[in-house]
């Protein structure tokens, strides 16, 4: 499985957030800024915009870092994604995330 595969499944490489950490894009921190900020009626800051991954070593944005409690729980079972449990198919923390999105169960599965 990739690096930049999170916890969850999801692509961390098509994440807006990794992307303006990688590319230093700032136009793309404050317009993915304003959207999570509307989307989550949070205080988003463009400089809360910056992330390498979940899984890697590297700067987070502050929900993957501490607030994501699929991250948390993989850390806490020492899993290196949600698709090494056991647990998987009935896990209610990931269970929107990879009922809304295929792809994620798919890239959890390989």
């Amino acid at each position: 499985m990739k690096d930049m595969i999170a916890y969850c499944g999801l692509d961390c490489e098509k994440c807006d957030a990794y992307l303006a950490t990688i590319n230093d894009d700032q136009a793309l921190r404050e317009k993915t800024a304003k959207l999570w900020a509307e989307l989550n009626n949070a205080p988003i800051l463009p400089e809360h915009i910056n992330c390498k991954g979940c899984r890697v070593d590297g700067v987070k944005t502050v929900y993957c870092d501490n607030l994501c409690a699929i991250r948390q729980c993989a850390l806490k079972k020492g899993m290196p994604t949600c698709g090494d449990c056991p647990d998987l198919e009935k896990c209610q923390t990931v269970g929107m995330i990879i009922s809304n999105n295929p792809a994620a169960l798919k890239n959890l599965k390989e």
